[in-house]
């Protein structure tokens, strides 16, 4: 148990989006099971996203545990689902290498376990795949902050704002829990990097908010 303290801590730390917030789609596969590669494929791959949000399911039931113990059980069953999800992520994009979905969501999962280098790699195979990928790029974009890459997370707010206005409210509000994590325990990041990045955070907040009626698509955003 012991052993497992601190992966833990920096899993609870790192869950930067709100549970329940996987977007992804879950795959038709056919009528009685799945009959070929590409069908086993999509089989793992909807089995990966239950067990993904089963984890954030955990790390929810964490943030909300009244005491260490019931958060420490609540990590470890959330560290247990997203290990369990990454594994048929890795299956469903071995069987496919061409899904982008599949290379996602092991970055997701590389992420929630704080393995960012790992993340990243993976995303890199879902935007190669999908350029125009908007969930593997405001995934990605998290990445960056855990390994404290602010302007490549900013740069990715940049882009999201112009083309979908729900994930860049989602990479900013993620980038506010990041500035708040490092007031309370700065670590080896400056304090005038958490400082200017929460400046920044607040224009940007600003921004949207005065932008979001403009259009359909902010309209949308400022709904989620």
């Amino acid at each position: 148990m012991r052993n497992r303290i601190l992966p833990l801590l920096f899993l609870s730390l790192s869950a930067t989006t709100p549970a329940w917030a996987i977007p992804e789609s879950v795959l038709t596969t056919p009528a009685g099971g799945a009959q070929n590669d590409e069908d086993r494929s999509k089989q793992d791959y909807n089995d990966g996203l239950a067990l993904a949000e089963k984890g954030d399911q955990s790390i929810s039931t964490a943030d909300a545990a009244s005491d260490d113990a019931a958060r420490g059980l609540a990590l470890e069953s959330a560290h247990a689902h997203y290990e369990a999800a990454r594994q048929k992520f890795q299956d469903a994009a071995k069987l496919n290498p061409g899904l982008p979905g599949a290379w996602n969501m092991i970055g997701y999962t590389e992420r929630r376990l704080g393995n960012h280098d790992a993340a990243l790699a993976a995303y890199e195979r879902a935007l190669a795949l999908n350029p125009n990928y908007a969930q593997a790029i405001e995934y990605r974009a998290e990445a960056y902050l855990g390994l404290n890459r602010i302007e490549d997370a900013k740069q990715a707010y940049l882009d999201l704002f112009a083309s979908n206005r729900a994930l860049s409210d989602q990479l900013l509000a993620a980038m506010q829990k990041w500035v708040s994590t490092h007031r309370k325990s700065p670590g080896n990041v400056a304090g005038a990097t958490v400082k200017e990045l929460d400046r920044w955070v607040q224009e940007r907040g600003k921004i949207a908010a005065k932008t979001a009626s403009l259009t359909r698509a902010g309209v949308a955003a400022s709904w989620q």
